[in-house]
């Protein structure tokens, strides 16, 4: 590729927004030319707006430090600089379907780490591993929206991608009921601990609207695309718990599940291993060479020791186990703010590059 695609990053201030900034300074594919936020941030330099609160260990990129940060509800300032944008605001649900709507009727493709779109019929939610088809839903999405080349897709919820990923690679045995237990980083709520203190030595039992996604959404990653709309899964039934625990980041899960054709230890662990999808196909840029690991350890992964596995793009699996009451119980654990949150925006960027649905303007 000789020349790099132009990106924006909307909301580029906030937690999500930097780790934006970090994980695309040299990327092969692409380069932030535009970083939009609200309007107390703009017309600053970007190393001013994020003074004393930039939250990433390594420092601020020097190709970005000097960016004038624009206002983000200048929508077509902003989309006249990029090819597409990556959107991560902090703003009430209909005011983000709204914004990010304006700017697919730009012709700017945006790649959304909200959630107000998740749940739009002819908007794809994709992890790129396990369904990189709902993007043709596309072609539906654009004539709604009268664009031939803007449209919008989403991440899902941060917390799915830390037991999903090894669900989906046992579908063929049709699992029937899953119970998760999720143990999830404060970085997840976009804090740390010097702007959380109370979460020190600290558990609480309950994350606003996280076990309703944690349940609902992957019935969606797992739907059908039917004329011009993604239709959920009716099965398996899911049921969640959420933990908000002292880990600065990685989420944790405890999954128990059962199905119609049970598997062998064996072949779980040899799905898991064998497990590859679109990305790994393709070769994308950030995409894990091996998606799923399993540690035959028994006290492994552990958040801190794993959660960076594969650049923090890999997921890890550990303790699996027949269960008395379900068929197996393992243990699953994913990186949120990279596979679940700004990672996982720029892998499914790159998907869409690949497959064609970004393109220069």
């Amino acid at each position: 590729m000789t020349e790099k695609l132009k990106v924006g990053i909307v909301g580029g201030t906030g937690m999500v927004g930097q780790r934006f900034v970090q994980l695309l300074d040299h990327h092969p594919w692409f380069k932030v030319t535009a970083i939009a936020a609200s309007a107390s941030s703009a017309s600053k330099t970007y190393e001013e707006s994020v003074q004393g609160r930039w939250k990433v260990l390594d420092p601020i990129p020097e190709e970005v430090k000097n960016l004038v940060v624009h206002d983000a509800s200048k929508v077509e300032e902003v989309a006249n600089q990029v090819d597409f944008i990556f959107c991560a605001v902090d703003m009430k649900k209909k005011e983000i379907q709204a914004l990010e709507e304006e700017y697919a009727k730009t012709g700017t493709p945006v790649i959304s780490n909200n959630s107000a779109h998740r749940w739009t019929p002819d908007i794809p939610m994709v992890i790129p591993e396990i369904n990189p088809g709902h993007i043709e839903v596309i072609a539906a999405q654009r004539k709604r929206l009268g664009t031939s080349t803007g449209f919008i897709a989403v991440k899902p919820n941060c917390s799915i991608q830390s037991y999903v990923p090894m669900l989906h690679a046992l579908l063929d045995f049709k699992p029937t009921k899953v119970v998760a237990s999720m143990y999830q980083a404060i970085s997840g709520a976009g804090k740390n601990f010097t702007d959380w203190p109370d979460m020190l030595d600290n558990v609480i039992p309950y994350i606003g609207g996280e076990e309703e996604k944690s349940e609902h959404e992957p019935l969606r990653i797992w739907g059908s695309l039917v004329n011009g709309e993604i239709i959920k899964a009716s099965a398996p039934l899911i049921t969640t718990q959420c933990f908000r625990v002292p880990v600065t980041d990685g989420h944790l899960a405890a999954v128990f599940a059962s199905f119609e054709n049970k598997p062998s230890k064996e072949e779980i662990l040899d799905r898991w291993l064998q497990f590859k999808g679109r990305p790994q196909e393709l070769g994308l840029p950030s995409a894990p060479k091996q998606f799923i690991t399993y540690f035959e350890e028994e006290n492994r992964p552990q958040t801190k020791l794993d959660r960076d596995i594969e650049r923090g793009m890999g997921v890890s699996a550990g303790r699996l186990r027949e269960d008395a009451i379900y068929d197996f119980k393992f243990v699953g654990l994913s990186h949120n703010t990279l596979r679940g949150a700004a990672g996982g925006s720029v892998l499914i960027a790159e998907l869409l590059k690949a497959e064609g649905y970004i393109q220069p303007k």
